[in-house]
């Protein structure tokens, strides 16, 4: 039995093509590895054992697995099986299953839709079960919601933006998640964007001054600008901002700054609303003509898609013994 340990070397035979799949759509494959790692580890422990398959399943023993949509939605994570099964196998030294996808990531699925086809030994589908559910229920979630908030949109002239507020340690997938469901991806984090506060502009001592500095030690930078009220949003357009980001606005207020701002200049500024908008009143915020509504409701929440990995018994075990005679 593996007694191998996260970070000990240990590489695991991916599927052909695995990896060139996850980079295709913008899934780094080393982090995709680390998670996979992780999330074998929380299940099998640092012995890298499943107790019960130990004592219980023969080491042989071969199974077909189906995993399966349990509800009508997007899918998501379909790409990450191959991974999670092989970081399985290599941790409990037997081979890799296969992993034979049925459908693609994006795809929208009903119930009873079977999504892969899984094939190998019965430990190793075992040891990865709980990560595979765990690992596509959220993030096929997460693009079901998503698909469900542009369907909303659709029309408005507004797009679905993410925001940063991701469960930690999941950010690339559930960014991943949100392409899946049609949404688009706004800044990764605090490195790849300038996003200024009234913190930021009370401390360099005015908007105009800290917008000043971002351009002045940020040459190039992409730089978006927090505001709650439509004349912040002028004096941040008029200071050369071209990203801005309306927030706790209710659709009257958002509504009279788009217009505020649109007249102020003749640059083109990209308008964004962000807050916790339901599907009952997103189309409401959209149709105030900004460009983006920004949905903290697409990561959080708990959002889940139900699933099911259905792992069948083989053919003589559903024969009774006196029929077999």
């Amino acid at each position: 039995m593996g007694r191998h340990r996260a970070g000990d070397g240990v590489r695991a035979p991916w599927q052909e093509g695995t990896r060139e799949a996850l980079a295709s759509v913008g899934l780094d494959p080393g982090g995709v590895r680390e998670f996979a790692i992780r999330s074998i580890a929380e299940d099998l422990g640092p012995g890298w054992v499943d107790v019960t398959a130990a004592v219980t399943v023969p080491i042989e023993d071969e199974r077909r697995a189906e995993l399966v949509a349990r509800e009508d939605g997007v899918v998501a994570g379909l790409l990450l099986v191959p991974v999670l099964l092989a970081e399985a196998a290599a941790r409990t030294d037997l081979p890799v299953p296969t992993a034979d996808l049925r459908v693609l990531d994006g795809a929208r699925v009903r119930a009873g839709d079977v999504l892969a086809d899984l094939r190998g030994r019965t430990r190793v589908l075992l040891a990865a079960q709980r990560s595979v559910l765990g690992t596509l229920t959220h993030l096929s979630g997460v693009a079901t919601r998503t698909a469900a908030f542009a369907e909303v949109l659709e029309g408005t002239g507004a797009g679905v933006l993410d925001s940063i507020g991701t469960t930690p340690g999941l950010r690339a997938l559930e960014r991943y998640a949100v392409r899946c469901g049609g949404g688009l991806n706004g800044r990764a984090g605090l490195y790849d964007a300038a996003y200024v506060t009234r913190d930021h502009a009370r401390a360099a001592g005015g908007l105009p001054a800290a917008l000043d500095a971002v351009r002045r030690r940020l040459p190039g930078a992409m730089v978006q600008v927090e505001v709650t009220a439509p004349l912040e949003a002028v004096e941040a357009v008029l200071a050369g901002a071209r990203f801005v980001v309306c927030t706790g606005m209710d659709p009257d207020t958002l509504a009279g700054t788009v217009r505020q701002v649109r007249g102020c200049t003749l640059e083109t500024v990209e308008i964004a609303a962000t807050g916790r908008f339901t599907l009952d009143d997103a189309k409401e915020f959209a149709q105030t003509a900004v460009d983006h509504l920004a949905v903290e409701a697409l990561t959080a929440g708990g959002v889940c898609f139900r699933l099911a990995l259905e792992i069948t018994r083989p053919r003589a075990a559903l024969v009774p013994a006196q029929l077999r005679r």
